[in-house]
């Protein structure tokens, strides 16, 4: 079969701070291409929808396939699905992706048809299996196949994160892909899954808890195989097995890779393994992302990070001391009033790291979707991108928007403000000498992507289609399971 895969279009704060190439839409294509189609790859981050038409035009697949890992992506998709079938009413269509997998029938019945299953759970099971049905009209049998008609088994896990490794060859336009001064990077994976239990994540609730390692050496080859000079490490939490993160480092000593590196972890993994983080940084680490999300005890206990104020501060003292540039993340709760917003302003200009604000959304998945969700004000798709207030808000809408945007500005300035850019001056000068100018035209468009006007219209636009609400209102801790898209059992847990 020839078989079109297509990841949506970049996402607001992806207009900003930046561009991941779809790594796991690469390895499904990997998959797909292992067991005998003949596969392209279409990114909507870096081509048009009109260029995404002459792709069908001139390779007239037989199946298209949509990764759906972000809610907001859902009406695109399914306008999308509507235009092919539109025009070629046989071919196959299907989606698959993290966040679809928790909806997967509520998105089926609102496409009307345009969309004929929806794969829950890993796509390189879940995609070969439907694929291989497709021709006997089969598809409900395909483990973690949903269509109109019947659900299929349980979806599957691979037997090891090993293989396949991602097809990047079939992805064009790899320089506008970006993370920071990472420009142009690539993307890699060493783990999947997360042990911890955060309410407001469904890492853990999609892969039942499990979590998976790759070999060494097969990270280290992936690596090697990068042209890019960026690699962002795409694990939810890095290096929480420290021997597992030792010896990718030795693979990729022996073969003398070097590159500078991104991840994200957290602060107890930071301070119980240092020294692994340390032998990193002269491998090329420079920068991470730290999930702290709340600056007190209290926020930190609503959100279940299992960590204190002080580990936090203190971890950070620890990357100073290393010598990383740390990205911080805090969650806005809706609830806050302007005297929350002016302390987070004061400790965010108190310290020398990057400060990040995300507003907290109930996601299908998580913990506070089954909390929260009653309280909703809004179920359009297009708000749950983490940088729209969907809950409650103590300020009026407008008045929240404003500090929100208020906030972010004073942070941006601290970074990206006339004295910050002296000292990345050399790093735009290189980049430019390249041709990268992701980083460089980040720098200049913070006044129009985070707008308090824009996000305030984005809540008046006509909404087609909307969110599901939950079918019960809280759930227990034994009945946390059933929110897993992999049961637990099924895992292959390291």
């Amino acid at each position: 079969m020839r078989v079109l895969l297509v990841h949506p279009s970049a996402l607001l704060y992806s207009e900003l701070f930046l561009r991941l190439e779809p790594l796991g839409l690469e390895r499904v294509a990997a998959a797909v291409r292992d067991a005998g189609h003949e596969v392209r790859v279409m990114d909507l981050q870096t081509h048009t929808h009109d260029e995404l038409g002459h792709e069908f035009s001139r390779f007239r697949p037989d199946a298209v396939a949509f990764g759906l890992n972000y809610l907001a992506n859902v009406p695109e998709v399914i306008d999308l699905a509507h235009v092919i079938k539109e025009h070629a009413p046989a071919t196959f269509v299907f989606v698959g992706g993290h966040s679809v997998s928790f909806i997967g029938s509520h998105v089926l019945e609102q496409a009307g048809g345009a969309i004929d299953a929806v794969i829950r759970g890993e796509g390189e099971v879940g995609t070969t299996e439907l694929l291989a049905r497709v021709p006997d009209g089969a598809v409900a049998e395909a483990p973690g196949a949903v269509t109109l008609e019947g659900t299929g088994p349980a979806p599957r896990m691979l037997d090891t994160i090993d293989r396949p490794l991602p097809a990047r060859d079939l992805l064009t336009r790899r320089n506008r892909y970006f993370i920071g001064v990472l420009d142009p990077a690539a993307s890699v994976e060493f783990t999947r899954g997360c042990p911890w239990d955060c309410s407001f994540c469904s890492a853990w609730t999609f892969y039942g808890r499990s979590y998976r390692k790759m070999a060494p050496d097969v990270a280290a080859e992936d690596i090697a195989r990068i042209r890019e000079p960026g690699v962002f490490i795409v694990d939810d939490v890095a290096f929480i097995r420290p021997e597992h993160g030792d010896a990718i480092a030795a693979e990729l000593e022996r073969r003398g890779v070097h590159k500078s590196y991104y991840l994200e972890t957290r602060a107890d993994v930071l301070l119980r393994h240092t020294e692994v983080f340390e032998r990193w940084k002269r491998l090329g680490l420079n920068y991470m992302f730290l999930g702290m999300e709340a600056l007190d005890a209290e926020g930190l206990e609503l959100f279940r990070k299992r960590v204190s104020p002080d580990a936090n501060i203190k971890a950070l003292e620890v990357a100073r001391r290393i010598g990383l540039t740390v990205a911080i993340n805090l969650i806005v709760d809706p609830q806050w009033d302007r005297a929350q917003f002016q302390r987070v302003r004061e400790w965010a200009m108190s310290v020398p790291e990057i400060v990040h604000l995300t507003v907290m959304t109930p996601y299908p998945g998580t913990e506070i979707w089954h909390t929260e969700a009653r309280k909703l004000t809004s179920l359009d798709y297009r708000l749950f991108d983490i940088q729209h207030a969907v809950l409650p808000t103590r300020l009026p809408l407008p008045e929240f928007y404003r500090e929100l945007v208020r906030t972010q500005g004073v942070l941006n300035r601290k970074h990206l403000g006339v004295a910050a850019l002296a000292a990345t001056s050399r790093i735009v000068a290189g980049h430019l000498a390249h041709g990268q100018t992701n980083f460089a035209r980040m720098l200049w468009r913070f006044n129009r992507v985070y707008n308090a006007d824009r996000q305030l219209a984005d809540h008046r636009q006509p909404v087609d289609y909307e969110l599901p609400l939950p079918d019960h209102h809280r759930i227990s801790a034994k009945g946390r399971r059933e929110l897993y898209i992999h049961p637990r059992q099924a895992t292959h847990a390291s």
